[in-house]
């Protein structure tokens, strides 16, 4: 931790960075040139141990900008991955006199298209059963991507898998998704990338699970709320841009690419704790299932299996064989 704020701040905008620098304070200037209501808002922003010397960079435009009192730079030594680096302000911040009454969530490679932190925390304050309220998500240029979702399941598993029309209508109501032209409404969970949370209902749930590193951690996040009482809700009038794949090397509707290690760690982590590890194998088998009718299906159609490349190895290796009660087999 390098630089220091007071502790006054009514809302706190967490942006955790790794390798995207210049996006990062591209983020910081969007939430620092706007309003918010007249609310005061402050700015911590995590270098995850960037390996292009993200860290200096940041904290020398910090400086050059003079945003010293308002942006709070935690230069890390470690990658502590998303919810972890989340973690790392959410303690300091339960540690104030005072802490914020909401937290706001802005990935690094996200900006701003609107008053969105005031937005999201005129929503929360007018809902008291609200715990999350996240923002519509768009391409530059406007264009919508999915930002609410449903919490996963053994049929929308089954739906991902198969990835075929007709059985994916019949499975409609099981699937993850839920568009990406939605109005305002109460949905399960909300994008990690543009989310406004209530302190208290954070605190409640716990944080973030430190087991996460990578993926599933805002769905699980959502899923301790709901189970504390608390609502997510998705707030279309709220409007962030988003450089999709900048920090993550992931874009919807390309390719599919072969999945980290920590993807499927994540994956059977988030099942086995929230369903048992029964369910956890039935999904995965399920999840297996459609993937092969899949692999038949485009086969005889002259067309590309949908499921990540070398899937099956890595499901396998990664998430099946732990469930099993056996060892791991990490990849390369």
């Amino acid at each position: 931790m390098t630089l220091t704020l007071a502790d006054t701040s009514e809302i706190s905008v967490i942006i955790v960075n790794y390798n995207t620098a210049e996006l990062a304070l591209e983020a910081v200037e969007s939430v620092l040139a706007r309003d918010h209501g007249g609310r005061r808002v402050d700015v911590h922003l995590v270098d995850n141990a960037s390996p292009k010397g993200d860290a200096a960079t940041l904290r020398q435009a910090i400086v050059a900008r003079g945003w010293q009192d308002r942006v709070m730079l935690y230069a890390e030594t470690e990658n502590h991955g998303f919810g972890r680096g989340n973690n790392l302000v959410l303690r300091a911040l339960a540690a104030r006199p005072v802490p914020p009454a909401m937290v706001f969530l802005l990935n690094p490679d996200a900006r701003l298209e609107n008053e969105a932190v005031a937005i999201l925390a005129d929503f929360l304050a007018a809902h008291p059963q609200a715990g999350a309220a996240g923002a519509r998500i768009e391409k530059p240029g406007g264009i919508p991507v999915t930002a609410a979702f449903r919490f996963p399941v053994l049929a929308g598993e089954f739906a991902k898998g198969i990835a075929f029309g007709p059985v994916n209508r019949v499975l409609a109501r099981w699937e993850v998704p839920l568009g990406a032209d939605i109005p305002t409404g109460v949905v399960d969970w909300v994008a990690g990338a543009a989310v406004m949370l209530r302190f208290s209902a954070l605190k409640q749930a716990g944080f973030f699970d430190p087991a996460y590193f990578l993926y599933f951690e805002e769905v699980d996040l959502m899923r301790q709320l709901a189970q504390h009482g608390w609502q997510t809700w998705y707030v279309a009038e709220a409007r962030v841009v988003h450089a999709e794949g900048a920090a993550t090397g992931v874009k919807s509707g390309e390719a599919p690419r072969r999945r980290p290690a920590y993807w499927y760690q994540s994956w059977r982590h988030y099942f086995h704790k929230n369903h048992g590890r029964a369910y956890a194998l039935a999904t995965g088998a399920a999840w297996v299932t459609g993937s092969l009718l899949n692999r038949a299906i485009t086969a005889v159609r002259g067309r590309t299996p949908t499921a990540p490349q070398h899937f099956l190895p890595d499901f396998w290796a990664m998430a099946l064989r732990p469930l099993l009660g056996l060892k791991a087999r990490p990849y390369d």
